[in-house]
């Protein structure tokens, strides 16, 4: 039975040693493959995944094939062992045979005939005696013959046992380059995760620099345009500079006439006063009072000025509005370019 386990336990792992071998062959047959194809095409890509199937059809049939072996010679080792058995069963009952000859031989002893027996009798008992001593020979050789055949056998279990030995001191050298293989294979798998962990990245990279990209090109526009609300926040803003000072002006010129039109008013009424008292002096009033007709008319149009200019003013204060509006907007545009 130890036999059994050793040769199971060979086999077992000459059939790891070879599916390992095939492993690695295919990871780094796909590792190579998919750092190649990482830039190829899909034909490229479908025709490594069909290689790789391959591989793995190929590796799972050798599987199965040296499965069948390993129960074949299973098989065959158990049967041998069972007859192992047989054989050594059937050495210790011909050991007790040849003791229970020997003891037999030793007590035989030649008698020799007394004074009363006959020749007859001692005659007979010879003839006796030749034919057990024949008897006791031929089981003497088969014993001898079966020992001969029980040491072949004996030769034969010691080298199995020193082959078995053998195999044992090639499946620890077969475990040692397998666990160095298994190191290889995982230090490879590990370089694969980093490859696509890499790829991954880059691919979120590109990703993140097309979309800040396309972010400039919005905010290059917005700033165009932010640039052109700007230049015409300047040509407004002039504008209103320029209106707001003739807006002044215009409020100074209407201090003026105002003050001249109250002076007028009052000398209006001391001419009048100076009518009722002087009559005399009517020609002159009457120059002035067509003189302050036409100062009169002159209000009128500055008051009709003052209209205009409180439309003016509406005008301006409607412009301020606007300019307030799209400084708004230009500063919510410039938020929006911060962000």
């Amino acid at each position: 039975m130890f036999l059994l386990a050793s040769l199971q336990v060979s086999l077992a792992d000459l059939i790891m040693l070879t599916a390992g071998g095939t492993l690695l062959g295919a990871t780094i047959f796909y590792f190579f493959s998919s750092r190649k194809s990482q830039k190829n095409s899909p034909l490229e890509l479908q025709k490594v995944n069909k290689g790789l199937d391959e591989w793995k059809r190929k590796y799972f049939n050798d599987i199965e094939a040296k499965e069948k072996q390993i129960d074949e010679l299973s098989h065959k080792n158990y049967e041998s062992m069972e007859d192992l058995k047989v054989y050594k069963m059937e050495i210790e009952e011909l050991k007790k045979q040849i003791r229970d000859l020997s003891t037999e031989v030793k007590t035989v002893k030649p008698q020799t005939p007394g004074p009363v027996a006959g020749k007859t009798d001692y005659m007979s008992q010879l003839q006796e005696a030749q034919y057990s001593l024949l008897e006791h020979n031929e089981k003497i050789n088969q014993l001898l013959q079966q020992i001969d055949v029980v040491k072949e056998t004996e030769e034969k279990q010691r080298e199995m046992i020193r082959n078995n030995q053998e195999l044992s001191d090639q499946i620890e050298m077969l475990k040692k380059m397998l666990g160095e293989k298994e190191s290889e294979i995982d230090h490879i798998r590990q370089k694969q995760n980093l490859t696509t962990e890499m790829s991954s990245m880059l691919d979120n990279a590109y990703s993140e620099f097309n979309i800040l990209q396309s972010k400039i090109v919005k905010l290059e526009s917005q700033l165009s345009s932010s640039k052109m609300v700007g230049i015409e926040y300047e040509d407004l803003k002039e504008v209103h500079y320029k209106m707001t000072r003739q807006l002044e002006e215009t409020r100074n010129k209407l201090n003026t006439v105002n003050t001249e039109n109250q002076q007028l008013r009052v000398t209006l009424t001391e001419t009048e006063d100076k009518l009722r008292e002087a009559n005399s002096q009517r020609q002159q009033l009457q120059k002035k009072v067509s003189y302050l007709e036409e100062l009169n008319n002159d209000l009128k149009q500055m008051s009709e000025a003052n209209k205009k200019l409180e439309g003016q003013i509406r005008r301006i204060g409607e412009l301020e509005s606007m300019l307030n509006i799209i400084a708004e907007e230009r500063d919510e545009l410039k938020k929006k370019g911060e962000e």
